[in-house]
């Protein structure tokens, strides 16, 4: 288990960090954080400790850090509140900055609830924790990408330490799978990391990422936006994102926040059911001109259902963050609903259905039955939740 710290290990393609503070995950509790508090464990920064700064505690640390266990042998944890919830694919435990003091072995913990349970809930005897990576061993100053082979949808993930000592940053990649029932009878945005969106091409990212350019939070300056090079060939720069749910696109949001002298002259926005050039592409958004500094909330024009929109920025420079407000089109929903409740933790099913006034009985016929067709009609009980408010609905019998 034990890693090295080149290169820095990431998310791959079509994951996010589902923990990141970009996307309100938050640690809601930990056994001890005498030395570091453990906020510091889902700073979007990479960890950077200086040396030789000392508070009443003691030196001051860049992560969580707890006190020496005395006395035998122990562990230590802390529990972290998903931003975005998904499927764990892989776990970055950083002790970079920890030599001497990191911990000899770690595990991963996870559980799926309904709402935001409480630290005592959470530690209470009805949360059933199953483990999605064993103890190991963790070594000093490192990076450790550990893998994750499971496929159920995790709402909490749990890091566990022994006997004691210091992790700087944990990193949770996975595949966003959040709850359907949020996006029912409202309009979201479609192509958000909450909503499971992911950039998946561009034309340049000279001086800054795209894949920043549908995280949900607001840049806080220009080094957080998309940035391309000076176009000296006639050209123009682009950007494609696959949307988390299939929808009807009825508004574009183009951020320039913070591009005074170098933001994206004009855009323009064409959707399709695929990435395919050759596909069913449809204007959403003729060419329109952006101003520097500004958050610029578009109408775009009627049109099907798409998955995937281009964005076409004339002729270079930079914006902050995009977005694509629509609502979620029936056979997506249907999906994902499916996709859901079969990736559900056991427990969390069965809360789930009690929460509607479904019987023990007949719930526990429902859990076992999984997983469902992800196509064809849902089973009776079930339709509400796997396909969403019908037309003109006024609420959601299962949310």
């Amino acid at each position: 288990m034990t890693g090295n710290s080149t290169p820095l290990p990431g998310p791959a393609a079509g994951e996010c960090d589902l923990a990141s503070r970009w996307v309100g995950g938050t640690v809601v509790a930990a056994s001890d954080e005498s030395f570091g508090e453990k906020e510091h464990l889902l700073d979007p920064a990479p960890c950077s400790s200086q040396p030789g700064r000392y508070g009443p505690r003691g030196e001051l640390v860049d992560g969580w850090e707890t006190r020496r266990r005395r006395g035998g042998p122990g562990e230590d944890w802390a529990i972290i509140r998903l931003g975005v919830e998904g499927v764990v694919t892989a776990v970055d435990v950083d002790t970079t900055s920890f030599s001497g003091n990191h911990p000899v072995t770690c595990r991963i913990e996870a559980t799926g609830c309904e709402g935001y349970p409480s630290p005592g809930t959470l530690l209470g005897r009805t949360v059933r924790w199953e483990t999605l990576v064993p103890d190991g061993e963790l070594g000093a100053h490192s990076h450790h990408l550990l893998p994750v082979a499971d496929d159920r949808r995790w709402t909490h993930v749990r890091l566990v330490i022994a006997p004691d000592g210091g992790v700087a940053r944990l990193r949770v990649y996975g595949l966003a799978l959040p709850d359907p029932r949020r996006s029912d009878g409202v309009s979201v945005d479609l192509a958000s990391w909450r909503t499971g969106g992911l950039v998946v091409a561009s034309s340049d990212d000279f001086y800054g990422s795209a894949q920043v350019l549908n995280r949900p939070d607001q840049a806080r300056n220009m080094g957080e936006g998309w940035e391309t090079r000076r176009r000296r060939d006639g050209g123009h720069d682009w950007v494609l994102i696959r949307l988390g749910y299939a929808g009807a696109v009825s508004r574009m949001v183009f951020d320039t926040s913070f591009y005074r002298y170098n933001a994206s002259e004009a855009v323009s926005v064409a959707g399709s059911t695929t990435r395919d050039d050759t596909g069913d592409w449809a204007l959403l958004l003729a060419r329109t001109e952006l101003q520097p500094d500004t958050v610029h909330d578009l109408v775009a024009q009627p049109a099907r259902a798409v998955g995937f929109i281009r964005v076409d920025a004339y002729p270079d420079g930079g914006m902050s963050r995009i977005r694509a407000v629509g609502q979620v089109d029936p056979a997506a929903r249907a999906y994902a609903g499916r996709s859901w409740w079969n990736a559900l933790p056991e427990q969390q099913a069965h809360q789930v259905l009690a929460d509607a006034g479904v019987l023990a009985v007949s719930a526990a016929a429902l859990v076992g039955d999984r997983p469902v067709a992800l196509d064809g009609p849902a089973p009776g009980l079930l339709s509400a939740l796997l396909d969403g408010l019908a037309p003109g609905q006024p609420g959601h019998v299962l949310h």
